[in-house]
């Protein structure tokens, strides 16, 4: 499922991800995510989740998706998330995010989550079709 490129730029998008994750605004959740989002030219896009008061709050992935593509970009490659430290458990994006993603990607765009286990971390890689087989874009 991922691509070459994917493979090559996996160290990197980890660490991006890693890094992003600390300036996350959580002060109601308390739950950190970072991500990394690669393009197709070999670009890496990273997001934060930040939360408000409100219900208005935005997720990690789609800060990332929108600084790609206010940056111009459009063709995107993967992306990898990365959840709260302190948990042994991967961070799924959730079903807004999910839709957001179907805008912009088709069915086989990768979507790996990592979750650090010991020294060594784990990979839960999947499709966006795996995660949202029926989207409003059918």
């Amino acid at each position: 499922m991922k691509s070459k490129l994917f493979e090559q730029k996996l160290d990197e998008l980890i660490k991006t991800a890693k890094d992003v994750r600390k300036n996350s605004y959580t002060p109601y959740s308390n739950y950190k995510v970072g991500c990394a989002l690669l393009t197709k030219s070999g670009k890496i896009y990273s997001g934060c989740n930040i939360e408000n008061h409100g219900i208005m709050s935005i997720c990690a992935e789609r800060v990332a998706f929108t600084k790609a593509i206010s940056e111009g970009e459009k063709e995107f490659e993967g992306i990898l998330v990365l959840g709260g430290e302190d948990k042994l458990v991967y961070t799924s994006p959730c079903g807004y995010c999910r839709q957001f993603i179907s805008e912009f990607c088709d069915k086989d765009f990768t979507i790996c989550m990592y979750y650090e286990e010991g020294k060594d971390g784990k990979l839960v890689e999947k499709t966006l079709q795996d995660l949202l087989p029926d989207n409003f874009n059918l």
